[in-house]
């Protein structure tokens, strides 16, 4: 590009008066029976940089019934950073369902006005997220992988996947409040919990009554009916792509995992052609997944698989095209047949653990 080519000038933006005060970024604490959801401590992590960045308050928001752990929720928001924390309490918040939740979260926000509120993609915060922003009459960018804050208007930058996974954009909300924004588990790294950190908690009570709902929970059933594969919390994963040529060759990969004690990912196209099951598939469409070491064999690197894999600490690339995209985020790439690498790999980590076991 030349240097006389013009500078593109950002066009300014005036917040309008009355979403001035909105004030605070706000995180979803999404628990069920007593068990705090681990994305939700991850977006505090991450909201604790959007407040600092903002000059604001971070607080966590606790819906739930009386006596069910919610003062245990507020004081773990707290350890992991939060400044305050709002607590609803009510019989009707006793198991998520959408109207109670959708109402007091919405009257919170119309109560406090927050400028951001994050909540965790999972399918109780997707539910709550696309309702509640429906209420408000407010954006909602769902499904993000970076956030950051427009210090030129105080906007929050969210960043997604588009066009199928093939493009990354980022999307502000401008012209409401507040700005709304869904992540997936495993996308922001765990903040580090600190121990007797304190905070307040603001009550708010919720006045509706069981009758005027109309959904009701008649049982709970834990979904135990498979031994699905637990791919976002694995520290070692690995992966196999269409690099790979043909399904009987995806047993290479089963085979390091097994001696690694790994779990087994796959590409879409590996999965779409029946190489793998669907809890496998690692990527935007997929599982987004951080462990501490990512195998990746015979993938390219497509935007739609790295956007689910590239917070692993660090990532191995085995692949026969040394102008593979996946090299150029890679830690250690491996140029060569994954189908002659994956067994030499499997081999010499077979010793070296039998090594390391006899001596004790």
């Amino acid at each position: 590009m030349s240097n006389d080519a013009p500078v593109k000038k950002k066009r300014k933006f005036e917040l309008d008066p009355r979403l001035a005060t909105y004030k605070g970024v706000w995180v979803f604490i999404e628990h069920e029976r007593g068990q705090v959801h681990p994305v939700s401590w991850e977006l505090l992590g991450e909201g604790r940089k959007l407040a600092d960045m903002l000059g604001v308050e971070l607080a966590g928001v606790v819906l739930a019934a009386p006596g069910d752990d919610g003062q245990r929720f507020c004081h773990d928001a707290f350890a992991y950073g939060a400044d305050l924390c709002y607590l609803m309490e009510s019989p009707t918040l006793k198991d998520y369902r959408n109207d109670p939740f959708t109402r007091g979260m919405t009257e919170l926000v119309n109560t406090y006005q927050p400028e951001v509120l994050l909540l965790g993609a999972t399918t109780q915060g997707r539910d709550l997220a696309g309702s509640v922003a429906t209420t408000l009459l407010t954006g909602l960018t769902a499904d993000c992988t970076s956030l950051t804050i427009d210090m030129d208007n105080r906007s929050l930058a969210a960043t997604r996947p588009t066009f199928g996974g093939s493009l990354l954009c980022t999307i502000v909300t401008l012209n409401y409040r507040p700005q709304m924004a869904t992540v997936r588990p495993r996308v922001m790294a765990m903040p580090e919990r600190q121990e007797g950190r304190g905070g307040t908690i603001i009550e708010h009570p919720l006045a509706m009554a069981e009758e005027s709902i109309i959904t009701k929970v008649l049982d709970y059933i834990p979904d135990d009916s498979r031994d699905k594969p637990q791919l976002p919390f694995a520290d070692i994963i690995v992966s196999g792509g269409k690099g790979l040529a043909k399904q009987e060759n995806f047993q290479l990969v089963w085979d390091l995992a097994r001696v690694l004690g790994a779990e087994v990912g796959a590409s879409r196209p590996v999965v779409q052609a029946g190489w793998a099951e669907l809890d496998r598939q690692v990527g935007q469409s997929g599982k987004t997944v951080r462990p501490k070491l990512y195998i990746a064999a015979g993938i390219s690197g497509a935007i739609q698989h790295r956007v689910g894999m590239e917070g692993a600490d660090c990532i191995i690339a085995i692949n026969n095209d040394p102008n593979a995209p996946i090299f150029d985020f890679a830690h250690y790439g491996i140029v060569g047949d994954a189908l002659q690498i994956l067994p030499a790999l499997t081999e010499a980590f077979r010793q070296k653990l039998a090594t390391t076991r006899r001596a004790g």
